[in-house]
């Protein structure tokens, strides 16, 4: 399967080359805003420098593909309008425009759990612990927490218009990310130590707790996200279907037994599994 990344060298896209770039089963090829050199941790992969916002561009670099992952988009919970509309509003546009006029099967979209982040806004932080009664799936309403979320509610909308309205792409699968950290940090622990090493808090500090407790709700071990990237781009049946992406954490308001079902989502790790960060 030949299949193009863009935004290949984030968190998320550097966890899809860990795990999935060497499968025989798949030809990857990476566009994004910049190279890296021979010498960095992920260069000397096949790069096509560009920029989601170049139509023309990204048109071309579609051409003759199975399958695209979209993962370039502005990503901040802080961000305004202006740093949307771009990446996120217009750059989603021009991926599904060259997967439809260059006949792209399977459009497999980073959404985010901002998408429904009003829930933990309500809920937080008794959301946190294990008992919690809460447990958000696919047919829930869209609660978004910012501007980044309601442009990626509008990226799984405009997903779904295409795929009822085109020939191509023939599927869509939006996939609602937890948190998916960078090699260093894939563990519950990796966002209270990130504030330890950059000075934000102190280990054992309410702060430090507080981040531990949440991302032992929505961690996605680097692993379990990429065989959730594989499940999609091996299904064959959704025509269109959202799904949260989490670890097996006991402590997630995110359901899983949609993604278990429908697309056979097997993940392997769950936060609760750590009781500290590693040695």
């Amino acid at each position: 399967m030949d299949v193009l990344v863009t935004g290949a060298y984030g968190r998320c896209g550097t966890a899809l080359i860990d795990h999935l770039h060497d499968r025989d089963a798949y030809e990857f090829s990476y566009y994004n805003r910049s190279d890296r050199s021979d010498d960095h941790p992920y260069g000397g992969y096949e790069t096509i420098v560009g920029n989601v916002t170049e139509a023309e561009k990204l048109r071309a670099a579609s051409e003759g593909r199975d399958a695209m992952v979209h993962m370039a988009a502005y990503p901040y919970t802080d961000g305004d309008w202006t740093d949307v509309f771009e990446p996120n509003i217009v750059g989603m546009y021009n991926a599904l425009e060259a997967a439809r006029t260059e006949a792209i099967e399977s459009f497999v979209f980073l959404s985010t759990n901002h998408v429904v982040g009003k829930y933990e806004t309500e809920h937080a932080p008794e959301l946190y612990s294990r008992d919690y009664d809460l447990v958000i799936d696919h047919s829930d309403p869209v609660r978004p927490d910012s501007y980044y979320g309601a442009s990626k509610s509008f990226g799984e909308d405009l997903g779904r218009y295409y795929v009822e309205e085109f020939e191509y792409p023939k599927h869509f699968y939006a996939l609602r990310v937890g948190t998916v950290n960078m090699p260093e940090y894939d563990h519950p622990y990796g966002n209270a130590e990130a504030g330890v090493d950059d000075g934000s808090f102190e280990r054992g500090s309410p702060e430090y707790e507080r981040a531990v407790a949440r991302l032992k709700c929505t961690w996605q071990s680097r692993r379990d996200f990429a065989h959730q990237i594989s499940c999609c781009l091996t299904d064959d049946d959704v025509e269109y279907g959202t799904f949260y992406g989490v670890s097996d954490n006991r402590r997630r308001w995110f359901d899983l037994e949609h993604a278990r079902s429908r697309i056979r989502y097997d993940p392997q790790d769950d936060g609760e599994q750590w009781d500290g960060p590693p040695e």
